[in-house]
């Protein structure tokens, strides 16, 4: 079977799309874009280039750019450009070139997905990635870490991208271009080591096939395998989580819910590693952070660790995955020995006082509490639906929905509410009341005076 029967023998099997589909191409001007150009010409798809030029090459680019324009009036097709200053754009965002790249090139291609007057929308986006990429990359990912996501290579489709070449070997390509006198640019860094798939194509894979000849052969059957090992990995931990993961809902849209997760649990699941990286890798944790996330099952209340949007706090026998202390921060947690904590609209002030037996004037803003009561670490957190508590006075529990309905709050003015707890029980509906459990009585030895400033 030659390359083009292949080609829509691929495209046919594997449901990547139809032929009234219309198609972006994402053309370099290599061998491999040039292949994929004409094997969708002689297939008869509809289809349009698409050429970034990232101005790392100084006059190379503009040729690539140039050869790329010269190609779509052979073919008689639309052709789109953009330019980008990659280098100012990497060190502005702190990234690699080639990341940089890479991001720039999607999120362009990301517009022509969205029908709007001034691109014309496109059902797919084309590239031409091929088998030698996939082994490639999967030595790559080996060598990072990335789990077996990263070893079962490149899928042929990924959303609305489409890699209708990964059937073929770079060799194959070279010599289809050959068989139909194709004209093509080369890039001169592909014969440099600076950036890493040059430098595992050119010194890394040569070296390894030196020893093992059917190396590249092996990578591409084990990278197919791994495709349907990560397909039964992600039922089992799916599976897991759906266990494990307690969502809480924040009663109000755009706020992000707290994730509890019962620690005898998550002792007890297998293989737990496993099970707590792949938790905890969605909140931006790190793989080196699970054994630390481990060790937190152990320890006690109040301890935590941060990723850089998130914590994951032990509280009693509960694991909280909670943002970080933002505007839409869940949760603070209050230890004994600190005394002024800042909120996203106020600032919680906390005094320990001996009871004297004086009258203690209390305001929406500062209130007196039984101390011996009182268990820390507290938990400084929004109001949710389902929260009670037993409001100053009243012997019976009452819902803060209700308390709120009852005080006539509008919704503004509930989006703000927080609440102090501890040990579970609502200590004080901050601004309003306090729990009629946490009062002072003739019993009271000492005092838990916390006052609030509005910032």
């Amino acid at each position: 079977m030659n390359l083009l029967d292949r080609f829509k023998e691929y495209i046919k099997v594997n449901h990547l799309f139809s032929p009234k589909d219309k198609l972006l191409l994402a053309v370099s001007g290599g061998v491999d874009s040039v292949v994929l150009c004409e094997l969708c010409k002689q297939a008869g798809f509809d289809f349009a280039i698409a050429h970034c030029n990232f101005q790392l090459r100084e006059e190379e680019s503009n040729r690539d750019e140039q050869f790329v324009a010269q190609l779509s009036k052979k073919y008689g097709v639309e052709f789109f450009v953009k330019t980008f200053d990659t280098k100012l754009i990497a060190l502005q965002q702190k990234k690699s070139v080639e990341e940089t790249a890479r991001n720039l090139r999607y999120q362009w291609f990301d517009e022509f997905l969205i029908h709007n007057k001034h691109i014309p929308g496109f059902d797919f986006i084309l590239t031409a990635h091929h088998a030698d990429d996939t082994i490639e990359t999967v030595l790559m990912n080996f060598f990072r870490g990335t789990g077996i996501k990263g070893l079962r290579g490149i899928l042929p489709k990924t959303g609305k991208v489409i890699r209708p070449l990964l059937f073929a070997r770079r060799k194959e390509l070279e010599d289809f271009v050959k068989d139909n006198k194709l004209s093509y640019v080369i890039d001169s860094t592909n014969f440099e080591n600076e950036y890493t798939r040059n430098f595992f194509r050119n010194k890394i894979l040569p070296l390894i096939k030196e020893y093992f000849h059917a190396a590249d052969e092996n990578i591409l059957r084990n990278a197919d395998r791994f495709i349907e090992v990560e397909e039964l990995y992600n039922q089992a931990i799916a599976q897991y989580k759906k266990k494990l993961l307690v969502i809480r809902p924040h009663p109000h849209n755009g706020t992000e819910p707290e994730i509890y997760i019962p620690v005898l649990k998550l002792q007890k699941s297998t293989p737990l590693r496993s099970i707590v990286y792949e938790i905890i890798k969605d909140y931006g944790f790190t793989s080196h952070q699970t054994e630390e996330v481990i060790s937190l099952l152990d320890s006690g209340t109040g301890k935590y660790i941060s990723s850089s949007t998130h914590r994951i706090i032990k509280y009693r026998k509960w694991l909280i995955i909670a943002p970080l202390k933002t505007d839409m921060s869940e949760t603070i947690l209050i230890e004994q020995w600190e005394n002024n904590i800042q909120c996203p609209l106020f600032t919680l002030q906390l005094f320990l006082e001996e009871n004297t037996d004086q009258k203690l004037p209390a305001t929406n803003n500062l209130v007196h509490l039984d101390a011996g009561e009182v268990t820390f670490p507290l938990l400084l957190r929004k109001w949710k639906r389902g929260d009670y508590f037993y409001p100053l006075g009243m012997k019976k529990k009452k819902k803060l929905s209700r308390f709120f309905i009852d005080n006539k709050l509008p919704q503004t003015e509930k989006e703000k509410i927080w609440v102090l707890e501890s040990n579970k029980r609502i200590m004080w509906v901050i601004g309003y009341r306090i729990d009629d459990r946490f009062k002072i009585t003739d019993k009271t030895k000492q005092i838990l005076k916390i006052g609030i400033n509005q910032t």
